[in-house]
Parts: C-alpha cells; structure tokens; sequence
C-alpha cells in the first residue's frame, strides 16, 4: 500500500515536534519542512524512524513547490499541519512596515502557498488540513501584525473548506492560547513565577502544552472528525471563554 504521509511547517519547535509525534500514529512517514534544516535533522533523529526532515521557506513559492515535488514521489499526502510562524513587532505603534510585511508574509502567505503547492495532492487523497493560528487572531493580546495575519488565516481555512470540500478535503483550524515552550521556560529564569502569574488569565490555572495542541490537530486530521470543516477550535484553558480574575473584580465574588 501506499504510504500516508503528513507534513508539518515549522516542525522542528516545541509545538511542531509535539504535533510530528501524535501524528505518527497514524501516519507511516511524517515529514518534518523547516527553514532550519539542521534543526529539522535533530528532531527527525530524535523521533525515529519514518521522520523525514526537509528544508522548506514558506514564504517562497518555489520552495513549496519544490517540496510538493519530493513530497508526491513519497506516498500520499493525506494530512497538512500549517505550523510555521512568528511574530516581530509587539504593538501598531512601533511596528514597522518591514515587520508588518513580514509577519504577514510568514503567518498568512505561507500557509496560503503550501496549500497551493500540495493542493492536487490533497485532492487526490482526500485529505485533511489543520491550520495552526493562534487566540491572537480572535482578541486583541498583543503582536497585532501576527494578530491580523493569524485572523487571515483562520478566514483561509474556511475558504478552503467551502471551495474545496467537493474534493473530500477537510480544513480547520486550531487557535492555541499561550503554550509553554522553550521561550515560556526562558522567561521563567528572569521571572519564576511568570506561569503562576499568567495562570490567573487562564479558567484551567494553567497555560497550554506543546501535546495539548498536538492532540486536537491529531484529532481534526483523523476519521474521527469526518464530519468537521471549517471550524476555529481553541485550544487555550479556557481564556478566550473568559478570565477569571476579571470575573472576581467585576463580581466582587470569591467564587471565580
């Protein structure tokens, strides 16, 4: 049989080497595209078998389409996890067009151009499409050039959700609140008590893990979500749904 493959854009991070190892479950090559291949390699040597790492700019079409070209001589490409992103500018004022331009370029573009290059693939298998965006695109916390370009993209999954769901093709998007990665443990040597602090915003008293993140998108990639397209699902203990600490202020009432 042929072997099912699913990509990962920025796969050698916390939350891509998380989402990299649910997906090997039920996937038999996985392949790990970042712009830093070396990176990739560890993760991929880390991993074990049926991890393929690649190097891949998704910014530049011509690298996406040169990976959909390697891609489509290894089996088919059932799932596509669009992970890649960062942000720069940290509020509108001191944002800069070149960093305004660039965090749209990376969070919204790239995932626009490796849909594009592995779209016949994904018709051919029928395949399933996981967007990772970010709370950010649904309120305002910050990073506005990441925000705005995040919402773009939660509206592109739906895009592709309705044009291309006569294919069998399913799109959706997970929206993770603050996720405890290497930069969140780096913060926490100049502040030990920054995930105590942050708990406070977050109904669950804590902030979200790489695997949380990695178990909804296994979830949206699997036959489990056959009937699901289209939809934002976030992933984020409960901020988005409200903050407690503000409901206590507001209420006055120790219960929250």
């Amino acid at each position: 049989m042929t072997s099912r493959i699913a990509i990962i854009t920025g796969s050698a991070g916390d939350i891509g080497r998380a989402i990299a190892a649910r997906l090997s479950n039920d996937h038999d090559i996985i392949v790990l595209a970042d712009l830093d291949l070396e990176a990739a390699t560890r993760a991929a040597e880390k991993l074990g078998d049926g991890f393929v790492p690649m190097k891949l700019d998704v910014t530049d079409a011509d690298s996406c389409a040169a990976m959909a070209t390697a891609t489509a001589a290894m089996g088919d490409v059932v799932t596509l996890v669009n992970n890649a992103g960062a942000s720069r500018a940290v509020s509108l004022h001191s944002t800069s067009v070149e960093n305004w331009q660039l965090d749209r370029s990376l969070n919204l573009d790239g995932a626009y151009f490796v849909f594009q290059a592995l779209a016949d693939q994904l018709i051919a298998s029928k395949g399933a499409i996981v967007n990772i965006a970010s709370v950010n695109g649904m309120g305002v916390f910050g990073h506005p050039a990441y925000s705005a370009a995040k919402a773009g993209m939660t509206h592109l999954t739906k895009l592709i959700a309705v044009e291309y769901g006569k294919y069998g093709i399913r799109a959706n998007t997970v929206a993770p609140g603050t996720v405890r990665t290497q930069a969140w443990e780096d913060r926490a040597v100049a502040n030990p008590n920054v995930f105590e602090e942050a708990a406070e915003h977050y109904a669950l008293g804590r902030i979200v893990n790489p695997d949380d993140v990695a178990e909804a998108v296994g979830f949206l990639a699997s036959p489990l979500a056959a009937a699901i397209t289209g939809v934002c699902l976030p992933v984020d203990c409960g901020l988005t749904a409200g903050i407690p600490a503000l409901a206590r202020t507001f209420s006055q009432s120790d219960d929250y």
